[in-house]
């Protein structure tokens, strides 16, 4: 069974850091499309950024210069280092990974930036 497990989360000030990550089972993800995603209350889910095959990242314009999404293949895992986080980066985190043309989800960590 495929799972994506992400953990991490949790409550800040404006201007903190955080890293939060998505270790997955089941299956190698090392090579495979990863993102993250946020959902903020009363909001649509979001696209936050993403790696690819070859280690490439993308990332959203609200996030970019703050956000840094990596991974380390011996612990199959995906991490998302947010600095100088701002109180609209609150939500919950949900990260996805694609193997073999099928999405899989996390269950979502949530992070809360507030003075």
């Amino acid at each position: 069974q495929v799972l994506l497990q992400e953990s991490g989360g949790g409550a800040v000030q404006p201007g903190e850091s955080l890293r939060i990550s998505c270790a997955a089972s089941g299956s190698s993800f090392s090579t495979a499309y990863m993102g993250w995603y946020r959902q903020a209350p009363g909001q649509e889910r979001e696209w936050v950024g993403r790696i690819i095959p070859n280690g490439d990242t993308q990332y959203a314009d609200s996030v970019k210069g703050r956000f840094t999404i990596s991974r380390d293949s011996a612990k199959n895992t995906l991490y998302l280092q947010m600095n100088n986080l701002i109180p609209e980066d609150t939500g919950v985190y949900y990260c996805d990974g694609i193997k073999r043309g099928r999405t899989y989800w996390g269950q979502g960590t949530q992070v809360i930036v507030s003075s």
